[in-house]
């Protein structure tokens, strides 16, 4: 990620129009929301305070009794000068992170180490050997990584705050501790990484191995780099991306890229790094990443109701990964309130970058500027069962973008469309029963087609409905609800020229999983339009 003192290259990207709330997708029982929490020792000894409901508590147990379950802590070697002044940006050497992992641990969330091999700062413009480091050979390198990462692994572990994903550098999208892990030579990139995860494995049993880039809506990045890890050997468990809305592209990009990185490496896919802003307001009156271009660029305003929109639909993408291979998503530094600075004076000279004290990241928080939870936090619980609730409740859709108002062009968010691809659009102009949008079925020429949505979905039994209009004349036109452990229910559509509402009542699902659709087997020109759909849980 382009930290605080990075000037932002936004990628061209479009619109992901907002929406009204829907609830949380159903997930695999493993899958991570958790928080990047790596200045909060420091933002707490600076007396910021944190409050939930008015009553001050605890910023990790406030998160964690809101849903959250994971935090993710980042390491650096030694962010330290000679003299023994701290970097700042949490200043997060060993000590600092044991004791965040045990808070952590405390509260029975899981530990994703994010080892940045480096003395500060690691992401893709700069990946620095740390000082200690700076000298050594290829050879002398990879036997540091490996001693490094085995004996980091190794403390926490005996502090009863072993980490149960580590990754194995940070942002890595051009390669770790330069110039002798550039991927501009891969037989020594793939040597450090293989080094670091032997190291790890030596320090630990049962810890997952994550590797991170950044551009999480770059397919042909992803693909490129991780063709080149798997050609070198380098044994993984997750793909971890960061994914910014306003620096990495639309989310349908993002879903493109992790169903195809899920299906052609069969690994499961973690956003480990994202956020979006609450407020355009700034915290500490020295300046903000996030501005309102950036909201105009993202299409979610930069509000609390917007911050919560563009993690729900984020939710939703990792969640529809094909095969249960989203894994979960990390909302990175939620906690970092107040003016605790990215970086010192100390860690400015390190590397080189004197881009003033500042935290510019204070409306990206899950917290206000005067501590108080932000109720985006809630939806954790929603999906993890925690503080929100445990899933989907009776009256509550379960279906991911039912109303279609988030897409881009002619693709519904959410939605997958089969056979004659081109017969099945979204579109905002015309009657449209709610919102800015709705799906149609047409083609000029004879088709068939099926705009469906797969879910897991808690055992129960549920009621489909939605709003269609419907010009006639089809061989078929029909609404449906199968895969759920009994036989397939249709609704014919009626033909109508005014919004109609179709249900199929008690679907008893017995499997944990439902496929439901819309179905057309029309001649040239016959068309349906169909909005506001909603599969809701009743007993």
């Amino acid at each position: 990620m382009r930290r605080m003192i990075a000037v932002a290259v936004v990628a061209a990207m479009g619109f992901a129009t907002f929406a009204t709330a829907s609830p949380a997708q159903a997930v695999r029982s493993d899958f991570y929301m958790g928080v990047d929490v790596g200045t909060l020792a420091e933002v707490e000894a600076d007396g910021e305070r944190f409050y939930d409901g008015g009553v001050q508590g605890d910023a990790l147990q406030i998160m964690a009794d809101s849903g959250a379950n994971l935090v993710r802590l980042r390491l650096w070697n030694n962010p330290y000068d000679a003299s023994g002044r701290p970097y700042g940006g949490g200043t997060n050497d060993l000590a600092k992170t044991i004791a965040l992992a045990q808070r952590a641990k405390s509260l029975g969330m899981d530990v994703l180490l994010d080892l940045h091999y480096s003395d500060f700062w690691a992401d893709p413009g700069k990946q620095i050997k740390p000082k200690a480091w700076q000298n050594m050979s290829y050879s002398q390198l990879t036997t540091a990584v490996r001693t490094y990462s085995r004996d980091v692994v190794s403390r926490m572990s005996a502090a009863g705050a072993k980490p149960d994903i580590v990754q194995v550098g940070n942002e890595i999208t051009h390669g770790m501790l330069q110039p002798t892990g550039s991927t501009s030579n891969w037989s020594q990139l793939g040597g450090l990484l293989k080094a670091g995860i032997a190291g790890v494995h030596e320090g630990g049993t049962g810890i997952e191995i994550a590797l991170h880039l950044d551009r999480g809506g770059n397919n042909a990045a992803y693909r490129t780099w991780f063709d080149n890890a798997r050609n070198q050997g380098v044994p993984y468990d997750i793909i971890a991306m960061s994914y910014y809305p306003y620096w990495h592209g639309t989310m349908n990009q993002l879903r493109t890229n992790m169903n195809d990185v899920a299906a052609r490496y069969g690994k499961d896919v973690m956003v480990v790094e994202t956020a979006y802003a609450w407020t355009l307001a700034d915290g500490d009156g020295r300046g903000n990443i996030f501005t309102s271009s950036h909201a105009n660029e993202s299409g979610y305003p930069a509000t609390v109701a917007g911050q919560t929109r563009f993690l729900r639909d984020l939710q939703d993408a990792i969640a529809d990964v094909p095969n249960d291979r989203g894994r979960g998503l990390v909302w990175w530094e939620a906690a970092w309130t107040g003016d605790t600075t990215w970086a010192t004076q100390a860690g400015m000279t390190y590397i080189n970058d004197h881009a003033g004290q500042s935290n510019s990241w204070d409306n990206q928080t899950l917290f206000d500027h005067n501590g108080n939870k932000l109720s985006t936090l809630d939806f954790f619980g929603e999906v993890t069962g925690g503080g929100g609730g445990p899933g989907p409740g009776p009256g509550e859709n379960v279906l991911a973008n039912g109303s279609f108002e988030s897409g881009s062009g002619r693709t519904a968010s959410g939605w997958a469309q089969s056979t004659n691809t081109d017969a099945g659009f979204r579109e905002t102009r015309g009657s449209i029963h709610q919102g800015a949008a709705k799906f149609t079925h047409w083609k000029s020429s004879p088709y068939i087609t099926s705009t469906y949505q797969s879910r897991s979905v808690p055992n129960g039994t549920y009621t489909l409905t939605a709003w269609v209009m419907n010009g006639g004349g089809q061989n078929a036109a029909r609404m449906y609800a199968k895969g759920y452990g009994g036989s397939e229910r249709q609704a014919n559509l009626p033909v109508t020229a005014q919004w109609t509402q179709v249900s199929i009542t008690n679907i008893h699902v017995t499997n944990g999983q439902i496929e439901i659709g819309f179905h057309s087997n029309a001649n040239g020109g016959n068309w349906i339009n169909f909005d506001s759909a909603a599969l809701t849980r009743t007993s």
